[in-house]
């Protein structure tokens, strides 16, 4: 459940310490402890909490999860809630990040789907100029990398937004295009409820004004603010280009269903020509001028066919056969 606990000074990592060590190194002058978790239990989350002193409420949220994406300021402390996402063969899956930031400590705890952040940690540790300047930066890292990971489920979804189009225009589509139109745009949904709220997320760190975040930082998280608009955006064009996939769809489907109502109509008025002619030698009158006329049979198949073939020529030259 402890992935890393690692003390920084000056921009580089110092010792691996224990939790039990944590608060005597605490406030020590231009360093800060990065604790990370994955799925810690309550009795994990109630060390931690005495060691860094965390809010009730928040160690509350981080240990139960299934939390929107969000801000909130406890007294000197910031907690965060991040939605993260990976693409498990058809189906995107979800997990969620939440960080503590204090004076001197981050801590991060993973819950669900997640990739570690053994690379994020090792990139800021790559840059100690960036790191010497805080908590504030390792968050920016954190919060960069899972912005990151959306761009490549993003990128899925207009690839195959591009096959459901070549499938629908030509000819191609069925009941599985419009399955399929349907469990996109709810992956969309999905994607959406975790990157929207990361919009007020980010102004909200671009404008706060905190000695946790210092001024040189907080260009950092506009810079992932840009990334989530850019996702937005695609996320949004995707939407609407599916729902006038699904009424192009819906349109191709209508025209085929009017063709091949054209077509039993147009056989039905083939057959009804004969039907009617024949029908007259059904009705029991016993005096008919036909049945006493020696041509009177080849003459009525000749104008049966003939009224057939002149119907078939002109349904044909209209289309509807």
């Amino acid at each position: 459940m402890v992935v890393n606990c690692v003390l920084y000074s000056a921009g580089h990592p110092v010792q691996n310490i224990e939790i039990n060590e944590i608060r005597s190194h605490l406030g020590q002058q231009d360093s800060f402890i990065w604790l990370g978790l994955y799925e810690p239990n309550e009795e994990l989350m109630k060390e931690v909490q005495k060691a860094f002193g965390l809010h009730d409420l928040a160690v509350e949220d981080a240990h139960n999860a299934h939390q929107r994406p969000k801000i909130e300021a406890y007294g000197d402390s910031l907690f965060l809630v991040l939605h993260t996402a990976q693409k498990n063969q058809d189906k995107v899956e979800y997990g969620e990040t939440h960080v503590f930031i204090g004076y001197g400590y981050i801590v991060t705890v993973r819950h669900g789907a997640s990739l570690p952040y053994t690379t994020v940690r090792e990139r800021c540790e790559k840059t100690p100029e960036h790191l010497c300047r805080g908590p504030g930066f390792p968050l920016y890292a954190v919060m960069d990398f899972v912005v990151d990971n959306y761009l490549p489920i993003v990128e899925e979804f207009e690839d195959e937004l591009v096959a459901l189009e070549e499938t629908i225009f030509k000819g191609n589509s069925h009941e599985d295009t419009t399955e399929r139109i349907y469990d996109l745009k709810r992956e969309i949904m999905g994607l959406r409820r975790a990157t929207v709220p990361l919009l007020e997320v980010c102004n909200n760190l671009t404008r706060v004004t905190t000695p946790l975040l210092t001024a040189e930082v907080q260009p950092y998280f506009r810079d992932v603010h840009d990334h989530v608009v850019r996702i937005n955006e695609a996320m949004e064009t995707l939407r609407e280009m599916l729902n006038t996939a699904f009424q192009v769809n819906l349109s191709l489907v209508t025209m085929k269903q009017n063709d091949v109502v054209k077509k039993l109509a147009g056989w039905a008025g083939l057959l009804g020509v004969p039907t009617m002619m024949a029908s007259f030698y059904g009705m029991n009158f016993k005096y008919m001028p036909e049945l006493e006329w020696k041509y009177g049979y080849p003459a009525l198949m000749v104008v049966m066919i003939s009224a057939c073939l002149f119907l078939y020529y002109r349904l044909k030259k209209s289309d509807w056969l």
